[in-house]
């Protein structure tokens, strides 16, 4: 199966469906915590948690999207809007899908995706929308080069 980036460079149209699956550990919750400064005892503290009526601390909902822009990253799109509507927790250790759906694009690359997430139990844990702008031709020949040097600046790609 051919990367979202190599498939980025050969040109994504309408009805292009792009998926990526990751699994949040306890490490990465608290790792964005510190970057978003993002402290609500529901990301931390089990009895907090547990207080809400959840099983165990949760995923930051923006951690959960970050899916969204991965995928936007590794197929070099320009957002210009992203809309999130979070409908169930992601807890650590859950493995979750982010699905993208292409359903609008013009003459200049400027498009709009469907977003979905799921988890392991097909349950839906975000819906939303993104608009952006596709690499043009210049754009993606410039990333058919870093694939072909290896995409050194791509940990993604590395399986970082």
């Amino acid at each position: 199966m051919k990367s979202l980036r190599a498939r980025a460079v050969q040109g994504l149209e309408v009805g292009a469906q792009l998926s990526v699956t990751r699994c949040f550990t306890d490490e990465d919750i608290r790792c964005f915590a510190q970057l978003s400064r993002d402290y609500n005892p529901v990301h931390y503290d089990a009895a907090s948690a547990e207080l809400r009526r959840f099983r165990s601390i949760i995923s930051h909902g923006l951690l959960t999207a970050s899916l969204v822009t991965e995928i936007g990253g590794q197929i070099g799109w320009l957002a210009t809007s992203m809309s999130f509507e979070f409908k169930r927790p992601v807890y650590a250790g859950d493995a979750i899908t982010c699905h993208w759906l292409i359903v609008d694009k013009d003459e200049r690359g400027h498009a709009r995706a469907q977003l979905s997430i799921v988890n392991a139990q097909g349950e839906t844990v975000l819906e939303g929308m993104t608009t952006g702008v596709l690499p043009n031709a210049a754009a993606r020949e410039r990333m058919a080069q870093l694939l072909a040097e290896g995409d050194p600046g791509n940990l993604a790609a590395a399986g970082a």
